[in-house]
């Protein structure tokens, strides 16, 4: 298996009430059923507000590399990181387990 983890951070000005946001939750929320590769699916927003702390996250399981790559190509999962890319920057850590 393999642990795919995303940390978003929001650009300065970019508030999480703004509709590209919620869209851009919307989205990525809906990917856990619309992606038959992932095994293990859930995101939301940090809870704490420390300096160095991130905004968004996403836990994730795929079952090998392959199918970390399907989910990376899948048409959904490009809609949502279009929609991300208008407002944030993230990184990324992808781990066997």
């Amino acid at each position: 298996m393999i642990r795919h983890l995303v940390l978003f951070k929001l650009n300065d000005g970019v508030s999480r009430d703004e509709p590209r946001v919620v869209a851009g939750v919307e989205a990525f929320r809906a990917l856990g059923g619309q992606i038959p590769e992932l095994k293990f699916w859930e995101c939301d927003w940090n809870i704490t507000d420390r300096p160095i702390a991130y905004d968004f996250a996403i836990n994730s399981a795929v079952e090998d590399e392959g199918a970390l790559q399907r989910y990376l190509d899948h048409p959904a999962h490009q809609a949502g990181v279009a929609q991300w890319r208008e407002f944030a920057t993230w990184v990324i850590a992808d781990y066997a387990f």
